[in-house]
């Protein structure tokens, strides 16, 4: 009875609130239709991914083959490849790339001159503002083996010509410390946001304490920005699979394929070019479960060790 009284209780406001603020509701039906169209509909097409689908058939008349296209990823001989590829390359796109928003944040934090650290708010931000197809085209012009001026300053040093982007040992350094010079500043913005939020009178204590500025920034800052760094290192690792398709796709060539192949490339030539419709659905499928599983490992093991989780 208490339940129903309380389930009751909850109705009543929410309708009460619907009345009041229906034109803040209203504002929320475009996203709504967004995710539905765009998000929820699509997943009745997931079942191609179990079926060897065919456009004349429909999703339906499609014969219904199991597992069938899993087991042929798995037995593939790319699968390995793909596999470590994509997690070696998200592995270590997260350990350098999610400390240096932070790092950042606490930099322009304690510049003592406003002007300069809007300056250098500017001059960080901006690189997040040029397309993947810009960055990329920077690359290659700057580490060009011939016209490029790495590769001249490397040759007044007597250093032979490099060619970087053709070159596999390369690929994973320049695809995630290019995506760090890229996004460092415009990550930073929520980190900024949270120091404003850590209370002003903590650091005047401390201060009255004579604690050092090191001292404030590893009691006073980091604890504060904790809970926000927690919440995004789990979205980022319920992601760790699903690591950015255009910029690996701009980036690669047949020449550094053993690196830069990785399962959304594969995907994309299997469904797209060679239209194995069932068979690429099957390993978009199996890319989800994967970042699924680690969101929810991940999760709880956050909601037991610090307190903080998504759910």
């Amino acid at each position: 009875m208490a339940k129903t009284g309380i389930i009751q209780n909850n109705i009543r406001l929410m309708k009460r609130s619907g009345r009041k603020y229906w034109q803040l509701y209203l504002c929320l039906l475009p996203v709504l239709a967004y995710f539905v169209v765009f998000h929820y509909l699509p997943m009745y097409g997931v079942q191609i991914a179990f079926r060897d689908f065919n456009p004349l058939d429909g999703v339906t008349g499609s014969n219904w083959v199991g597992f069938k296209h899993f087991q042929r990823f798995f037995n593939s001989y790319y699968f390995q490849r793909l596999l470590v590829n994509t997690l070696v390359l998200s592995l270590y796109q997260l350990v350098v790339s999610f400390p240096m928003p932070i790092l950042l944040a606490i930099m322009l934090n304690e510049l003592n001159s406003n002007k300069f650290r809007k300056t250098m708010q500017m001059v960080t931000y901006a690189p997040h503002f040029l397309s993947v197809v810009v960055v990329v085209g920077m690359m290659t012009n700057m580490l060009s083996p011939r016209t490029g001026i790495v590769n001249h300053m490397l040759s007044s040093l007597g250093v032979e010509p490099i060619f970087f982007m053709s070159e596999p040992g390369w690929f994973r350094h320049l695809y995630v410390w290019s995506g760090v010079w890229q996004s460092t500043g415009w990550s930073s913005i929520i980190y900024i946001a949270a120091i404003a939020g850590i209370d002003s009178s903590l650091y005047e204590a401390a201060i009255v304490d004579g604690a050092s500025r090191l001292k404030r920034i590893w009691h006073i800052t980091l604890p504060g920005l904790l809970p926000t760094a927690i919440i995004l290192l789990i979205m980022q690792c319920g992601s760790i699979m699903s690591i950015g398709f255009e910029k690996v796709y701009l980036m690669q060539n047949d020449m550094n394929l053993s690196t830069s192949q990785i399962i959304s490339t594969y995907v994309y030539e299997a469904g797209l070019v060679e239209a194995q419709f069932s068979f690429a659905a099957a390993i978009d499928l199996f890319n989800s479960v994967i970042n699924c599983v680690l969101l929810v490992i991940v999760n709880t093991i956050s909601k037991k060790a610090s307190e903080t989780s998504l759910f």
